[in-house]
């Protein structure tokens, strides 16, 4: 019995020290003078994007100055492109499934934001700041107009697959109607055809909200007989507002916020 007791005492005296090891007490926000300048910041802007994805970073204008090499690493390096590939093969395991069991009806429809979600602008980014300066339409449109970003490769890879199950794909986008032209210019460069449609915002749309603008055009796909199973974007404002997708998937973007 006595044996017994010494063996429980000592294995809670190494869960204690393996728990101490793992629950770390950080109860502040991590600043310079907490440790090592270069380690507060990478630690505070990990946890500054998990607060963008999440969502609880709510509205913001740009990217805090201390972000801008850690926004820089992520969007340039693996991780980004492993977190969009993780994304585009739950989209693709859910619309398999879906498609199989018939869910979609005669119209199954998936839906995709353009930028960031279809069409990466990392390179217009990289020249002006990856989110660190406040954006700027006017040298944002002219980058539109050169219809030169590239396709994200995992989204490319999700948007044939679909198309290769039979739905019926649908593009979305916040820009305006006067960039149809290079729009479709840029999809069809990067390597994306055969959508069923592409809808951009038009005068009436001006003043409108994301979320506003993009539920009355899913009400519309609703009215005209597609069944909405899927809806891939890289803000909340792209996914949320009825009617919704039967599942939304969030690529991550934490470079630049839209409402």
């Amino acid at each position: 019995m006595r044996l017994l007791l010494v063996l429980v005492l000592a294995a809670a005296v190494v869960v204690n020290a393996a728990a101490e090891s793992v629950l770390r007490s950080v109860t502040d926000v991590p600043a310079a003078a907490s440790s090592g300048a270069a380690d507060a910041d990478a630690l505070f802007c990990d946890s500054w994007m998990l607060s963008v994805e999440t969502g609880n970073a709510g509205p913001w204008r740009q990217v805090p100055a201390r972000c801008g090499a850690s926004v820089r690493a992520y969007m340039d390096g693996e991780r980004y492109a492993s977190d969009s590939a993780v994304a585009a093969a739950e989209s693709l395991a859910f619309a398999s499934q879906a498609f199989a069991s018939g869910e979609g009806g005669a119209k199954p429809a998936w839906v995709f934001d353009v930028d960031e979600t279809l069409l990466s602008n990392a390179p217009y980014y990289a020249e002006s700041g990856w989110g660190v300066v406040e954006f700027n339409e006017t040298s944002f449109d002219a980058w539109v107009d050169v219809a030169k970003a590239p396709a994200l490769p995992s989204s490319l890879k999700l948007y044939n697959e679909l198309q290769g199950l039979g739905f019926h794909i649908i593009l979305l986008t916040g820009r305006s109607e006067s960039q149809r032209n290079a729009t479709e210019e840029n999809l069809l460069f990067a390597g994306y055809h055969s959508w069923e449609k592409l809808i951009l915002r038009q005068p009436s749309d001006i003043g409108k909200t994301a979320v506003q603008y993009k539920s009355e055009r899913r009400a519309v796909m609703e009215v005209e007989g597609f069944k909405i199973l899927g809806n891939s974007g890289d803000q909340w404002s792209d996914l949320i507002g009825l009617p919704v997708s039967t599942r939304s998937f969030k690529l991550p973007n934490p470079m630049y916020y839209i409402s």
